[in-house]
């Protein structure tokens, strides 16, 4: 099992976004390792201060004392209007580990579609890139159950602006708008009607 673990960190014009909740994240990572060694991340992280940057923080346990390394990428998005639902009971990715092995061979099987959205145990998680969120006239509901917790989806969910439930396949039909939410597109809400997003 690979020890590289990750954070995706949005920066623009020199100012890095949210990083409390990607501290929270990478402490409860070495929490499970037994690890109390911890860096302050915002101290590793140094953006260019023009232009909107994907800073990508790897940190590997392998090492003791574990060493980060940060790379920044200039951003640019990766429009998602279409996904298919992809079927897999056993795939773990509850930590934000480098090795994407297991999403990069469901992303394979995504046909026409722009990305996927996988199903575990007959409940919606995750695309391979973000947590989704889905519009049921009321409010946004996100699955109680996602692959994996993302910094977005907990600050969200903090500030009452999205709400946990079980979300199953056959649920689908009763939601109007679907919203796509990692650390650099925020809150993105797909603007096809819904009947059309899954291919």
């Amino acid at each position: 099992m690979s020890k590289i673990f990750l954070e995706t960190i949005r920066a623009v014009g020199g100012e890095v976004f949210n990083i409390s909740y990607h501290q929270e994240r990478y402490e409860n990572v070495l929490k499970k390792f037994n690890i109390s060694d911890k860096q302050n991340l915002k101290e590793f992280i140094k953006p260019p201060k023009i232009g909107t940057y994907r800073c990508r923080l790897t940190y590997d346990l392998s090492k003791e004392p574990h060493t980060l390394n940060v790379t920044y990428h200039v951003y640019k998005k990766r429009e998602v209007g279409s996904l298919k639902l992809v079927y897999d009971n056993n795939i773990d990715y509850s930590l934000k580990s480098a090795c994407r092995d297991e999403l990069d061979a469901l992303f394979g099987l995504r046909e026409k579609c722009d990305d996927i959205l996988i199903v575990k145990n007959s409940l919606i998680t995750d695309t391979t890139i973000a947590n989704i969120a889905f519009y049921d006239s009321k409010r946004w509901v996100t699955p109680v159950f996602p692959l994996l917790k993302g910094t977005t989806r907990e600050r969200l969910l903090r500030e009452g602006k999205i709400f946990e439930e079980k979300i199953y396949v056959d649920d689908l039909k009763y939601f109007s708008k679907v919203a796509l939410m990692n650390a650099m597109v925020d809150f993105d809400i797909i603007t096809k009607n819904i009947k059309e997003i899954f291919c």
